[in-house]
């Protein structure tokens, strides 16, 4: 049986990614991190979500740890989502090793259920500068997964080389733009939908839906490229 799991946050770019899993494995998990995030909503969105959906099972799993070793906005409440880069360059809503836990948790999971698949939705191309969203990251983590746990598993990026207008198109080609557009939450302020429409993430995510939604035949078309030529 072909086994698959998704690290699944409930936001645009993980339901998108476990829409495309669903059609295309026999079985899927889901596996959300409960890391007293900002917008914890986004916890009971994915459970709405994979039972609406039809995941075989989904996983909530509490690292809390995160919380208390990453300071970042998305991790307190008093530190307000900033449009401007901090110092060292990156976002303030950067937290910091949450990949390298999100990924090696997901690892250990498949493991466990047999899976050889484990699907992420970070992206490289139109992103909000994260380190731990770069292709290069999840290559690196790929192969300490493989060796630290002798086991053929492939780390999955369906995203990384989709801008958001694309990524909104993947979701309609899959017959779930509505779905994704109403029912996910990617607003850092918690916003189900279309969000706050303020914070970068609503940002990203309206401009991408702007933009496909006015050049729909040019992007889908694009999209088709970039899925015949995956590496780039």
């Amino acid at each position: 049986m072909n086994k698959a799991v998704v690290v699944f946050s409930g936001g645009q770019d993980s339901t998108t990614c476990l829409v495309k899993a669903l059609s295309e494995y026999d079985e899927v998990h889901a596996i959300t991190f409960d890391y007293g995030q900002r917008h914890k909503l986004e916890i009971e969105v994915a459970q709405q979500l994979a039972q609406e959906l039809g995941v075989k099972a989904h996983k909530v799993m509490d690292v809390s740890l995160l919380n208390e070793l990453a300071i970042s906005s998305l991790t307190r409440d008093d530190i307000a989502v900033s449009h401007e880069l901090q110092e060292n360059g990156l976002p303030n809503s950067f937290v910091p090793g949450r990949n390298i836990l999100f990924l090696t948790l997901a690892g250990i999971y498949a493991y466990q259920v047999g899976a050889e698949t484990i699907i992420t939705g970070v992206c490289e191309t139109d992103f909000s500068g994260y380190p731990d969203c770069r292709d290069e990251f999840v290559k690196a983590m790929n192969q300490s997964l493989v060796v630290g746990m002798d086991k053929p598993l492939f780390i999955q990026t369906p995203l990384m080389w989709l801008n958001k207008a694309e990524t909104w198109a993947l979701a309609d080609q899959y017959d779930a733009l509505d779905l994704v557009r109403e029912k996910t939450l990617t607003c850092y302020n918690g916003i189900i939908g279309d969000g706050c429409g303020d914070c970068p993430s609503c940002d990203l995510r309206k401009t991408g839906l702007t933009d496909y939604l006015n050049n729909q035949q040019s992007v889908m078309a694009e999209l088709i490229r970039k899925q015949a030529s995956p590496d780039r």
